[in-house]
């Protein structure tokens, strides 16, 4: 068996930290069998090596070795990369293709970020792992491939598998060995290692002498969180390589390169609205909407009681309740006083004239529009915004679209409709 060393010399791994000997370790034990393994760890940490070291140690080591990205396929194609396509299955499909597991057979197959894959691919990898059959997109034929599977993700699958992105039935066949590589920061020992190493490579590159780290540069190197891993580290270094002009760096200069925060990497700041943002504002819209509706009935409703009595007094001790709902408590406590001055109009003093009182009649107009339900439904007032935004836009749709928060295809269809 090869030894932890000579495999970090083989394939440039830089470190002693003991999780990451420990890794390498498991790698160079499982490397000889056809066990799926599943390597974890947060985004930089250098994953990618440990398939690579899988590969080169075991009998399958003459055969094809292919790295996937799966976050990098689009949804729609990823089942025609992995198993391939018939001719014909879809538009664009002009000849027949062999996917990576065809290819691949007898070798093996890394799947980075494979807690990306959608659900339904999910379905078709399983049936790989576990009888080494799959079916070509737009084929009913069954087809057998001899892979090996090593997967990497740097997702919390657990999380995923509760949220239902991931199956956990595929995610105990893809974990029979689970290697899991630290982050930079818990491998205190290795930092500045690697960063020796980094500005090397990139003085070779450059053709330029090597940068040297103060004191204290050292002690804010180590002290710096690495939010991004070895990949910032890098980056880090070759900034630093070639920008600056001398090549013995300060603290302060090292300072200038790192993130401000000093715990996180720049954070990617959301500049325009999705159409679901305006659907949730919408939602809010018309919520309100229909509570000034509900409130504007209960006071249609209070006014119709003074009207039939006359008495405000009886009114308030009858409908208390509905009074501070619409007036709030403190306000409230004013109705009583004021409500004996208010002369709205002319209503009947009499039971027998308030019980025959016809608010159809046109001698009491205002109590006809008082009384005439308004309308408040979601097809008449979205109907009324298209409307004056197109009317606005000159019929333009997609300024419409963009003033509306929706898109061109969705005003489209409303248009068609409503018959616009």
């Amino acid at each position: 068996m090869e030894s932890i060393q000579a495999t970090k010399q083989r394939f440039g791994i830089i470190g002693n930290s003991a999780a990451l000997n420990r890794a390498i370790e498991k790698a160079i034990q499982v490397a000889p069998t056809d066990i799926s393994v599943l390597v974890t760890g947060e985004s930089g940490v250098g994953k990618e090596s440990i398939p690579k070291i899988i590969h080169s140690l075991s009998h399958r080591k003459h055969g094809k070795y292919i790295a996937v990205n799966c976050g990098a396929i689009p949804e729609g194609t990823i089942d025609s990369e992995l198993f391939g396509h018939e001719k014909g299955a879809f538009t664009g499909a002009t000849q027949t293709r062999n996917g990576y597991f065809e290819v691949a057979d007898g070798g093996t197959i890394f799947l980075d970020e494979v807690g990306e894959l959608p659900l339904t691919t999910q379905v078709r990898l399983l049936r790989v792992l576990e009888n080494g059959e799959f079916i070509k997109v737009g084929s009913s034929k069954v087809q057998k491939t001899n892979v090996r599977i090593v997967a990497a993700t740097n997702v919390n699958m657990f999380d995923a598998i509760k949220k239902e992105k991931f199956r956990e039935d595929l995610y105990y066949r893809l974990s029979t060995v689970d290697i899991n590589l630290p982050p930079l920061r818990d491998r205190q020992e290795d930092i500045h290692l690697l960063f020796r190493k980094f500005a090397s490579d990139f003085a070779l590159k450059y053709k330029m002498p090597t940068i040297k780290l103060s004191e204290d540069a050292i002690r804010i190197l180590l002290k710096f969180r690495w939010s991004g891993n070895i990949r910032q580290l890098r980056n880090v270094a070759e900034q630093i390589s070639v920008l600056e002009q001398n090549r013995n760096i300060t603290a302060d200069a090292l300072r200038s390169y790192l993130p401000t925060s000093g715990d996180h990497l720049p954070a990617v700041i959301k500049t325009s609205k999705s159409e679901g943002d305006f659907s949730s504002e919408r939602e809010i819209l018309y919520k309100v909407l229909f509570d000034m509706k509900a409130d504007l009935n209960d006071l249609k409703k209070l006014t119709m009681e003074l009207m039939k009595t006359g008495n405000s007094k009886e009114v308030q001790k009858d409908n208390e309740s509905l009074i501070q709902k619409i007036y709030g408590e403190d306000e409230s406590s004013g109705y009583e006083e004021n409500a004996d001055n208010l002369q709205v109009l002319s209503i009947p003093q009499t039971t027998e004239e308030a019980e025959s009182y016809d608010p159809k009649n046109d001698k009491y107009d205002f109590a006809e529009e008082i009384q005439e339900e308004e309308t408040l439904s979601l097809h008449d007032k979205e109907l009324e915004l298209i409307k004056k935004s197109l009317e606005r836009h000159n019929g333009k749709r997609k300024l419409a679209a963009d003033e509306l928060g929706i898109s061109e295809r969705t005003l489209y269809r409303k248009i068609k409709q409503f018959d616009l």
